[in-house]
């Protein structure tokens, strides 16, 4: 089934993860139906550090590494929808660790996830 992309989902005016890349939002949680368990191996356009290199998502420093860098790194809500599990995501919130533009614009578009953070 297609993912309906909505204005939110585009790239979020004024926030960016580095310099001259804006931070990709989708307008819901729910939306990001990634994998949960096993192992994952990004793309090269989403990590390119090291190529071949997997993530075990039953290892809490790689779950952390991958959900870090595919927030940083994405440019299409697919790369989210793909890479990211919206129920994880709020699970491991508090604990990433991101740039400031990057929270914030996840924060603005889902008060859920500050909530998580205010919660830890």
């Amino acid at each position: 089934m297609p993912m309906a992309i909505t204005r939110a989902d585009a790239s979020r005016a004024g926030y960016q993860s580095r310099p001259g890349r804006r931070v990709t939002v989708l307008a819901s949680l729910a939306d990001l139906r990634g994998p949960t368990e096993g192992t994952v191996e990004l793309p090269l356009w989403l990590f390119w550090s090291c190529p071949g290199h997997t993530f075990d998502l039953g290892d809490r420093d790689m779950r952390h590494w991958l959900y870090q860098t595919v927030l940083r790194e994405a440019g299409r809500p697919e790369d989210l929808a793909s890479y990211l599990d919206g129920d994880m995501l709020t699970a491991l919130w508090p604990d990433l660790y991101l740039p400031r533009d990057v929270r914030q614009a996840w924060e603005d578009q889902h008060p859920v996830l500050r909530a998580a953070a205010a919660a830890a």
